[in-house]
């Protein structure tokens, strides 16, 4: 009760201590209507404040956008620029053909590795991984996974979805890895050229392990000098014609007369570098350059040369060819024989073995071998790739090794060593080495014959075209010349095997100015109904070079001509001169 009332007592105190202000209604009013201003200009003021800054915030994204998209370089932002280009470096450069178009490249995969220490239950995770990548066993991965290492691959190449599979089952002690795989758009169409890389992108094969260095330093795609286009062309027709003559392999090249540059270079059987560890020894074996052979009648083509440019003969010489030649034991016959004296022009065009020989005796084997040499004959292709064979001729040469090595039986050498050769006989007389890598700059090389021999080879060539074995090769309006080439294959022991054969045809064109070579090989085919059972190069090589020839002239803007033109006539005319007959007038 007392403890109340000094509670009241102390209140009434307080009470007279506060100032108690009294206002009249106006004074009110008043007071009222500043606080309602004052509201009012804090509220502007705050409004003020807030727009200003939303428009220094706008102004300012005003100017970076202007400054981003009409100043500065389409690369920008400058620090994203700088880190693309440190992170988009790729292992090893893009190869491209002579057209841009992309033959080989490097994607980026993810792998799948484990420290098989921080797997738990290894026959559990084996068989949960197992059941996700249908590719592995569940005991191979088991294995991997008993492994001492801390590290071991599982997987060098996952797809998006195995990769989300695997990361689905939570298994503790599993990594994804990303990688560069090196990945062929282009399949089996040029895996002799391009080769293939391993698993760690090292070059194993072709232009990848010749040019590894190369390839792994450069920033920028390394251009060839094939063309996919002519690649498919002459693939196509290759194929085709292993098919018709169920032949065991083939070779086709186009190369570029006039700087040795290879524009197409085909080997069959092939493989997909893709894949390349299911390929077999025979689809990886190149004969392009690799397989060395005896290629036949074609070596006429040199043996004809060198005796014109020594002064050894003229195409008016005359040579006997009445009866086969002895030499020892052995006797040198010609195919069809004419037996008959004849002219280096009928050697040529007949094909004659016999006169061949007797044309190489004249010319002597220092002066034969010399000019072997000088070809490349005699030593492996410069040609960038590893896969090059060594020629085979012979340890002691004598004279019956320069006379069948006339007529191209007694030295092997590879398809690319044959097609550089005969552009040096038909570009006017210059060897250049042959290169599958494009040059912005002339290329150098070294005159091998005079251009007045050079001359008289086309002639013989485009003659061997109208009146010898070339006829199939023909492809209207652009002046073909070649010649055939037909050797039976070196069996056991060193002896022939007589129905196995290389039957193969080069040729040029056009004629009166020789822009191309163009080669085809068939290994081992089997004559048919429509070449009368005969697989020599004129039946079964010499078509495939036509059809080749009429598909590739007009993609490379080479227009046809009319061979009956007073000047193509002049330009190739040759004499017959037991026949009396001219080029000109067939």
């Amino acid at each position: 009760m007392m403890r109340r009332l000094l509670q009241s007592m102390e209140n009434a105190r307080s009470r007279r201590q506060e100032p108690v202000e009294f206002r009249t209604p106006a004074e009110h009013a008043l007071h009222e209507e500043g606080l309602f201003k004052q509201a009012i200009e804090t509220g502007r003021t705050r409004v003020l404040i807030t727009g200003a800054v939303m428009a220094l915030a706008f102004a300012v994204v005003g100017i970076r956008l202007i400054d981003v998209t009409a100043f500065n370089n389409p690369s920008e932002p400058r620090v994203t620029h700088a880190v693309s280009a440190s992170t988009v470096k790729k292992e090893r450069a893009d190869i491209v053909d002579r057209n841009g178009t992309l033959v080989a490249t490097a994607l980026k995969t993810v792998g799948l590795s484990a420290d098989p220490k921080k797997i738990m239950d290894i026959q559990e995770a084996a068989s949960k991984l197992a059941a996700v990548l249908p590719d592995l066993s569940a005991a191979d991965i088991a294995r991997k996974l008993s492994s001492d290492s801390r590290f071991v691959w599982l997987h060098r190449k996952l797809t998006p979805y195995q990769q989300w599979e695997v990361n689905r089952l939570g298994i503790p002690g599993l990594d994804f890895r990303t990688q560069e795989t090196r990945v062929y758009p282009q399949g089996n169409l040029m895996s002799h050229v391009l080769g293939f890389t391993s698993i760690d992108n090292n070059g194993l094969a072709g232009i990848e392990k010749k040019l590894d260095q190369t390839l792994r330093s450069s920033t920028q795609p390394l251009k060839l000098s094939v063309d996919v286009r002519l690649q498919h062309i002459m693939r196509q027709e290759l194929q085709a014609a292993v098919t018709e003559f169920d032949a065991i392999g083939a070779t086709g090249i186009i190369m570029d007369v006039n700087n040795g540059e290879i524009l197409s270079m085909v080997s069959l059987p092939d493989f997909d570098p893709n894949d390349a560890g299911k390929a077999t020894d025979d689809s990886r074996f190149n004969r392009a350059t690799l397989g060395v052979y005896e290629l036949g009648s074609t070596f006429k083509i040199f043996n004809t040369a060198v005796a014109l440019d020594t002064g050894t003969a003229k195409l008016s010489s005359q040579f006997d060819a009445t009866k086969p030649l002895r030499v020892g034991r052995f006797a040198i016959r010609d195919y069809h024989a004419k037996n008959r004296w004849l002219s280096v022009s009928e050697i040529f065009i007949y094909s004659s073995n016999i006169g061949s020989a007797r044309i190489a005796n004249e010319l002597g084997t220092a002066s034969q071998r010399e000019f072997l040499a000088k070809l490349g004959f005699l030593t492996p292709s410069s040609i960038e790739l590893p896969e090059v064979g060594q020629p085979l001729y012979p340890k002691v040469w004598r004279p019956v090794n320069t006379m069948t090595i006339s007529y191209g039986h007694g030295l092997a050498v590879s398809p690319i060593q044959l097609v550089s050769g005969v552009s040096a006989m038909v570009n006017g007389g210059t060897f250049y080495q042959p290169t599958l890598v494009r040059s912005d700059t002339d290329r150098n090389g070294e005159r091998i014959i005079s251009e007045s021999t050079s001359n008289a080879i086309r002639k013989l060539m485009r003659l061997n075209n109208i009146e010898g074995s070339g006829k199939a090769s023909n492809a209207k309006g652009y002046l073909v010349g070649g010649k055939t080439g037909t050797a039976e294959k070196v069996g056991a022991r060193g002896t022939y095997r007589k129905k196995d054969l290389i039957s193969s045809y080069v040729a040029a064109f056009p004629m009166n100015a020789p822009r191309y070579v163009v080669y085809v090989n068939l290994d081992e085919p089997r004559g048919t109904k429509k070449t009368f059972g005969y697989a020599t190069g004129g039946w079964v090589a010499a078509p495939a070079v036509s059809q080749v020839i009429k598909q590739m002239a007009p993609m490379l803007g080479i227009p046809p001509q009319d061979p009956e033109s007073p000047e193509i006539r002049q330009a190739l005319a040759i004499k017959l001169p037991n026949q009396g007959k001219t080029l000109a007038s067939f």
